[in-house]
């Protein structure tokens, strides 16, 4: 096992340091409080070649592995949490679905735009009364002739509004069944195909999320991905990979807090001397930089399986659990490191605590990573 990152992943991390301190860092808290979902930002992260991570050069993508997307996700998350997690979503989400179940053409139509950042990418599967019960879902697609015909809504969509192609799961057979689901890629500007609701949320406030709404949508068989009836198994085959990307947010949520509380506590002096000299506080630093110490091995674990094409699907959700719980951890101490001033917005572990939360709900909740572990513990 080799812990150093390598050259690339050196150069990599310093290259999107410098970014985010250069275009992110100066406008977080703008972003944050008016919800703005800095679009022309991320046409900077496409030339930096940060958004198409996973995608092969003659797609025009950058063609790294999974530990350097750890890396960019992770370092863009220290800074922003929002941004890193609109980054991992177009990633790992609608580019990584069209790329792995898309033939050769819908590649070449889709992929380049989203790899460049000229196309921000979106993915539906979530819906009002579903959540994580997908089986669910009543957005249905009805064939005729060369169409399908779309109706329903999808919600807690990210970039529901911006993006510029979505990958969508929709019903094409019975409820409940889990080959009665197809994957679409829907292109803004067709008939039916609108973004309703923008959510106003606790966190993540500069990633948009919104609903995709459809009306008696008509679109074309050729935009369907894969067979028929495989679009569920899709689905989880790409929040295998999703889970790692949370798991890499939620790292970066632990790092830049830790940091922040870090610093802090060596500035902060009470009874004549700096507070990280208290056990009360230098024991919270030893507990905070030890977990997220495993939180960034399992990671790298279930990076490695996936880069080696091996089951990634336990080892992805232990990951992806432990890690997002840790940042809510740390988060949480960092905020109570800082004291009065960790409840204000003029120090950064306010947002960092706001931010937290979500690595615990998106891509599957804690509850059901630990289903999707004991099952997979289980089945033998």
């Amino acid at each position: 096992m080799n812990f150093d990152y390598n050259e690339t992943q050196s150069m990599i991390a310093q290259s999107i340091r410098d970014f985010a301190e250069k275009n992110i860092r100066p406008f977080i808290m703008e972003w944050d409080e008016a919800q703005t979902f800095p679009v022309p930002l991320f046409r900077k992260l496409g030339e930096m070649g940060f958004m198409g991570i996973l995608v092969p050069e003659e797609l025009g993508g950058s063609g790294l592995g999974y530990h350097e997307y750890i890396t960019i996700v992770e370092e863009i998350s220290k800074v922003d949490p929002s941004i890193g997690l609109s980054v991992a979503a177009h990633n790992s989400l609608c580019t990584n679905h069209i790329l792995t179940f898309g033939n050769e053409e819908q590649k070449k139509k889709w992929i380049p735009k989203l790899a460049s950042g000229e196309h921000i990418g979106a993915w539906g599967l979530t819906e009002h009364n579903t959540g994580s019960d997908a089986g669910g879902m009543n957005t249905t697609a009805k064939k005729e002739g060369d169409f399908w015909v779309v109706n329903g809504a999808k919600n807690f969509i990210t970039h529901a509004i911006s993006g510029d192609v979505a990958v969508v799961i929709v019903r094409t057979g019975e409820k409940g069944d889990s080959h009665g689901m197809t994957a679409f890629v829907f292109e803004k500007g067709m008939v039916g195909f609108s973004s309703g609701k923008k959510e106003n949320k606790l966190g993540m406030r500069a990633s948009e999320t919104a609903e995709l709404v459809f009306d008696n949508c008509r679109i074309p068989d050729s935009n369907r991905l894969g067979e028929v009836g495989n679009g569920f198994i899709q689905a989880m085959k790409i929040l295998d990979g999703g889970r790692i990307s949370i798991g890499a947010l939620s790292l970066g949520i632990a790092k830049g807090a830790y940091e922040a509380a870090l610093k802090y506590s060596k500035e902060r002096h009470q009874f004549g001397k700096p507070i990280s000299s208290f056990q009360g506080i230098s024991f919270k630093l030893a507990d905070m930089a030890t977990e997220i110490e495993a939180s960034e091995l399992l990671l790298h674990k279930a990076a490695f399986l996936k880069q080696q094409h091996k089951p990634v699907t336990t080892m992805g959700a232990m990951a992806k659990m432990y890690a997002s719980e840790v940042c809510c951890k740390v988060a949480n101490e960092a905020v109570q490191i800082h004291g009065g001033y960790g409840y204000t917005k003029d120090y950064p572990v306010e947002k960092f605590y706001r931010d937290a939360k979500l690595c615990t709900i998106g891509e599957g909740t804690t509850e059901i990573q630990k289903v999707v572990i004991a099952r997979n513990l289980l089945k033998d």
